[in-house]
């Protein structure tokens, strides 16, 4: 999944954009509000997570801008103060989360995960397709009761997949959520990708749960 962070504090960014890309999020970086105004308007992000105290313009004046263009990406305010009424502002003016500095970033990736659940209309931290499990907290993956030892990357491609379950994903909509701006490859990439998957999650199985649409992109079997 794709995250736009929005932070001004560099080694506080550093730190952050490292954790979630451990976590095999692709992280895009934003050091001040026209920055991330730009970026957020052109890219289509899981979430964004955005500092208030942010040079040329501030948090709170982004993302009432944000809700009141129809901007519906999710957003974490992440901030210093830690008063009720600054949360209650946020909140007001379109917040879906916020979090107080200083935090652990366990805490900040269990909340990114359920918004990104939220996003998708989706409770249940495990994800059921057929015979398939995705834990989406844990990030494992079974079949048929059977562990599948998946890369980070594979990982993220068959999450995707199973967020979008049943409609067609084309490349280029794969590759904007699980590749960041300074990522070299192109969309080609995700059929390398759509084949290590298919040999470690449908070979072997009756069942092909990764199909191709011609013409069009890639789905997770659905309900039919």
């Amino acid at each position: 999944m794709r995250i736009l962070l929005v932070e001004d504090h560099k080694p506080l960014a550093r730190v952050l954009r490292q954790g979630l890309e451990e976590e095999n999020f692709a992280v895009d970086l934003a050091a001040d509000g026209e920055d991330a105004d730009f970026k957020a308007r052109n890219t289509p992000y899981d979430v964004v997570v955005l500092d208030m105290m942010i040079p040329k313009i501030d948090g709170l004046t982004l993302l009432k801008q944000w809700r009141k263009d129809g901007i519906k990406t999710h957003v974490l305010v992440l901030t210093a103060r830690g008063e009720t009424q600054d949360k209650v502002r946020a909140l007001d003016s379109g917040a879906d989360d916020y979090m107080t500095k200083p935090f652990e970033l366990e805490e900040l990736l269990a909340r990114l995960r359920a918004l990104i659940r939220r996003e998708h209309q989706v409770k249940d931290p495990v994800l059921r397709i057929y015979d398939l499990e995705i834990d989406t907290s844990a990030r494992t993956v079974k079949r048929a009761g059977q562990a599948i030892a998946l890369t980070p990357r594979e990982y993220g491609l068959l999450e995707f997949l199973a967020f979008h379950r049943g409609k067609v994903a084309t490349r280029s909509m794969i590759w904007e959520h699980l590749y960041d701006e300074q990522d070299e490859s192109t969309s080609n990439v995700v059929d390398v990708y759509i084949r290590y998957l298919r040999n470690k999650v449908d070979k072997g199985f009756d069942l092909p749960l990764i199909l191709t649409r011609w013409g069009e992109g890639y789905l997770l079997r659905g309900e039919e």
